[in-house]
């Protein structure tokens, strides 16, 4: 088995195309016979060891240098970062869940590598496996030419998780909310003592769906409903496939900039309001960079004009609900940052005909929006908060649509 593979493996080398086999079940990654080292001349080697075969494929990505491994599926723990990466050719390791089913690790290059050679044994005694992968240093047009996602339309696209509405409530009169928790999977986001952002969004994005539920009139969905990545992109995809009538996006950052502590709230912009948002949006979007997506499929000008004439529309919607978000958290205590109206250019609000907004719950780096956003009765507050901020601001827009109307 191990030599069909091998030889797989050198016909993808040779190519660029991506590869795979099967195997099934759950594997665990096996630490001690883990590591990335320096092979001298020959270039870098990746050995990991596996609990069992699994199928997997490799790919590279461009600017920057990326390669990604793709597995079904790995159980990540006990490998630590450090340990694992041996040698400074390469910059990063970054692993974890990807979507249901799948996990991925993706090498940050120092300068562009190509598999030189990929051979997976399996041990037929105990079943554990070893991928052992050899990079070689090419050249950078060698590199550009074969670099790019394999093109398997909507395999990392996870159908929106829609929440029922409530018996009894009229259904001419809801308002469909799509909640969006932060990051996820592989890409943790902000990490504080233990803590991590994905982790804390994606409870109070569960907090807040059975708040809304609860009230009435309104249709929950969720761009993740746990540990998975989703691409920004996909976010936005999942929110016109749903039929979303507002885009929410919870996050809770660490940033030095400006005063950096209490609740805000962020609209599309392509002028950040100021440095620390413009760093803000800097780095939600490297979430993507660092997850291995492909970007490279960037919207052309005509495209460009064509959406920023559909968020005009949008635009005077998309103000009045962040205003009135912000104010329905001030009501409720907050705290609020000292300018809880901020605008910056966030790909995950590029939605051109839906409202959407990004909400910052706090900072992970002040010590009191930490203990804050931990705090579950504070969380309770804040979620009320946001469902009074909606229910004004939809009443306030149902008046005003219908003045248009007339």
């Amino acid at each position: 088995m191990s030599r069909i593979f091998y030889a797989i493996a050198l016909i993808w080398a040779l190519t660029g195309a991506a590869f795979a086999h099967d195997f099934s079940a759950l594997a665990r990654v096996l630490p001690d016979e883990s590591r990335i080292t320096d092979d001298g001349r020959a270039g870098v080697r990746l050995d990991l060891g596996l609990s069992q075969g699994v199928p997997y494929r490799v790919f590279t990505l461009r600017d920057p240098y990326r390669m990604v491994l793709d597995f079904q599926e790995v159980d990540w723990t006990g490998l630590d970062s450090e340990a694992f990466l041996q040698t400074d050719r390469i910059s990063g390791v970054q692993f974890g869940a990807y979507v249901p089913g799948w996990s991925r690790m993706v090498l940050e290059l120092g300068a562009p590598l190509a598999v030189g050679a990929a051979d997976l044994r399996v041990d037929q005694d105990t079943g554990a496996a070893q991928l052992s992968l050899r990079l070689q240093g090419t050249d950078f047009d060698t590199f550009a030419a074969s670099a790019g996602a394999p093109r398997q339309p909507d395999w990392d696209l996870p159908e929106p998780a829609v929440t029922p509405t409530m018996p009894g409530t009229n259904s001419t009169s809801v308002l469909r909310v799509m909640l969006d928790p932060g990051h996820g999977g592989i890409d943790p986001g902000a990490e504080v003592d233990g803590t991590d952002e994905k982790t804390l969004m994606l409870t109070f994005a569960r907090e807040l769906r059975e708040l809304l539920l609860r009230t009435g009139g309104y249709q929950v969905v969720m761009t993740r409903v746990d540990d998975q990545f989703v691409s920004l992109e996909r976010r936005i995809a999942l929110a016109h496939r749903a039929g979303a009538d507002i885009f929410i996006s919870l996050h809770a950052d660490i940033l030095s900039e400006g005063r950096a502590h209490g609740a805000a709230v962020y609209t599309l912009s392509d002028e950040a309001s100021d440095v620390a948002s413009h760093k803000l949006a800097e780095r939600h979007d490297r979430g993507d960079l660092i997850s291995g997506v492909d970007l490279s499929g960037a919207d052309d000008q005509v495209a460009d004009v064509l959406l920023d004439i559909a968020r005009q529309e949008t635009k005077p919607r998309t103000d009045a609900l962040a205003r009135a978000l912000a104010d329905g958290m001030t009501q409720q205590g907050g705290p609020m940052n000292n300018r809880p109206i901020r605008t910056a250019s966030f790909s995950v609000l590029k939605a051109a005909d839906i409202p959407s907004v990004l909400v910052e719950l706090g900072f992970l780096s002040s010590p009191r929006d930490l203990k804050n956003i931990r705090n579950p009765e504070w969380r309770a507050g804040l979620a009320r908060g946001l469902v009074s901020g909606l229910e004004n601001w939809r009443r306030e827009d149902l008046v005003k649509r219908s003045l248009i109307g007339q």
